[in-house]
């Protein structure tokens, strides 16, 4: 799990500079270039008051001989020092935009990667509509400030130095003036970011509320249509988006302080550069201060103003992207709670499967247990059928065989071995799982099958799709998102043909022949007999037929087993079982 000292800037920082990579070239060439370009402007100016200075001083000589020489001279350098700044800053644009957007890249595949690898319970602890969030607006976040740290970051400061270096070099009692509006802006400029930091911090959950609510809207579009809640779902996102809106205003409004006060520092020092210079060069006759050199200072306080105003830029920006990187950091250290161990098992041997004295919770501070006091031992090749009330956590058990959840207490064991000392490519290559709502993938049908085998050739995927009964189709039909142009009953045996492709030690169908009719649902049951009768079977049901043919039949209430046995033996037997099969044959359930 993430580790409480990764949760604080500096921290998440390291973290997310792992990212940078192939990268660090251009990440140091950007601000050398910029530091350069930086130093070319604030030589001109200096320049400039030289030139001017050779031009009073040759005129008040009256030998104009050399005066065209000296422009010539002056004009020279000053034109190598604008081709020289005007060079690094394209050079520098270049770098800074490879930088960061391969930045951007490298920090969306180290999450992706990262996400990929992660269990079922470290999903549940971020939930998707975060994990989209953090993927998309908060690394375009970093990616911006990054961006500007490599070089906006390193132009405004280095400009801002440099063009007070120079002040002080043409007049040191003028260059004080600007010292005096730093402390005031420092200070001011360090109460608006305190404040507005936490404000920041809560928008992005408000984020991952608009997205899920985005997700489920477009998600369950069909269900929204044909119960005309479309009114209701708008509210709803109005709510969210208003939420969003209402925090950003009440934090941007705290930000965008940071210009009033940096344009009252800076035209303060500008009004009293004009006051005080114009009575140094009028009352000392440009002894003490010269007038090409108050020129000099009014380009360079420019510049420390456009310097100080690109400062507040990147402040607006670094305050809001530091959110964004605790929570990008928060993912790339998380740690998957399920992970292979070291000399794992790299073979399973059948699909033998025990389950001893196992007790089973999502979370470790959850009051109860989900699942209670299982034992169970199912030999390979046998054919289980599994029965329940809605929330008798059926699909529960099942997860925990290829280990998308760990057992909290007790052993779950797969061909004789704890399924905890399996590499878990292994172990999940092994099991194959239909879930009744599967999903498909947009591209080709073709592509679709290959998830189960990427080397299966056309005629095995023709021969699986015939098992699963399900022919007709053309392997290269394109599959919309989500299998959308298939009913639910042709996608369910879609996906048992991809299932039998993956040729499985364990096919696992969790309810997954629901929307077939049951004479179909018993010639799927009948290929399984006759392909695959060395695979351990494991059918969830609603309906007694789909798995009254089974080895044993296994009735769930309340996250445990009550009873155990064939069909025959648990309608003698069983009050459940009893119920669901006279309920179904009465309700013509058998008939179909």
């Amino acid at each position: 799990m993430a580790k409480k000292e990764k949760s604080g800037l500096l921290p998440a920082v390291k973290t997310l500079s792992k990212s940078i990579r192939e990268y660090k070239k251009p990440s140091i060439l950007a601000p050398v270039l910029v530091a350069l370009e930086v130093v070319m402007e604030c030589l001109i100016p200096f320049i400039m008051t030289l030139l001017l200075d050779k031009i009073k001083v040759i005129s008040e000589s009256g030998d104009t001989s050399f005066l065209i020489q000296e422009i010539l001279k002056y004009g020279g350098i000053l034109i190598v020092l604008a081709f020289v700044s005007l060079f690094c800053g394209v050079a520098a644009g270049k770098y800074c935009a490879t930088a960061s957007s391969g930045f951007a890249k490298n920090l969306r595949k180290d999450m992706f990667k990262r996400i990929q690898g992660f269990s079922f319970s470290n999903i549940d602890k971020f939930s998707t509509s975060s994990l989209v969030t953090r993927l998309t607006t908060d690394v375009t976040n970093v990616e911006m400030s990054y961006m500007m740290i490599v070089r906006t970051a390193i132009r405004a400061p280095f400009m801002l130095i440099f063009s007070l270096v120079m002040s002080f070099v043409i007049n040191t009692q003028m260059a004080l003036i600007f010292l005096c509006t730093v402390p005031i802006l420092g200070i001011g400029l360090f109460i608006i970011s305190s404040k507005a930091m936490p404000l920041f911090q809560k928008i992005f959950p408000k984020y991952d509320a608009l997205n899920e609510s985005v997700q489920e809207n477009i998600h369950g579009m069909r269900v929204v249509k044909s119960y005309v809640r479309e009114d209701f779902e708008k509210d709803k996102f109005e709510k969210a988006s208003k939420n969003v809106r209402d925090n950003f205003t009440k934090a941007e409004k705290l930000v965008a302080l940071n210009g009033p006060l940096m344009n009252f520092c800076i035209y303060a020092g500008l009004i009293l550069i004009y006051i005080i210079g114009s009575m140094l060069i009028i009352e000392n006759q440009g002894a003490v201060l010269k007038l090409a050199e108050l020129q000099s200072f009014m380009t360079y306080s420019f510049q420390m103003l456009m310097s100080l105003m690109m400062l507040s830029m990147i402040m607006v920006m670094i305050i809001i992207s530091i959110a964004s990187a605790k929570r990008i950091a928060e993912v790339l250290n998380e740690e998957s709670s399920i992970v292979s161990p070291e000399d794992a098992i790299t073979e399973v041997k059948d699909g033998s499967i025990s389950f001893e004295n196992v007790n089973f919770k999502y979370s470790k501070n959850a009051e109860k247990f989900v699942l209670s006091d299982i034992n169970l031992n199912i030999e390979s090749g046998q054919t289980i059928g599994i029965l329940g009330t809605t929330g008798s956590s059926k699909t529960t058990l099942v997860n925990l065989i290829p280990r998308l959840y760990d057992a909290t207490e007790g052993n779950v064991k797969v061909g004789g071995v704890d399924v905890k000392d399996y590499d878990l490519t292994t172990l999940r290559n092994s099991v194959a799982m239909v879930l009744q709502k599967n999903q498909l993938f947009s591209g080709s049908l073709r592509e679709n099958m290959q998830w189960g085998d990427k080397n299966a050739s056309d005629e095995e995927i023709m021969h699986a799709l015939k098992l699963a009964q399900i022919e007709g189709f053309e392997l290269d039909k394109h599959v919309e998102q989500g299998g959308a142009n298939f009913s639910g009953g042709q996608k369910q045996r879609l996906c048992i043909a991809r299932a039998l492709l993956k040729k499985p030690k364990i096919l696992i169908l969790d309810d997954s022949t629901s929307a077939v009719d049951t004479k179909t649902d018993a010639m799927i049951r009948k290929s399984f007999r006759e392909y695959i009768p060395e695979t351990t079977k494991i059918i969830i049901a609603q309906r007694v037929a789909s798995v009254e043919d089974a080895d044993k039949i296994l009735i769930m209430d309340c996250g445990r087993i009550t009873a155990i046995g064939t069909h025959k033996e648990l309608l003698e037997n069983n009050e459940i079982y009893q119920e669901i099969y006279n309920s179904q044959n009465k309700g013509g359930e058998q008939n179909g």
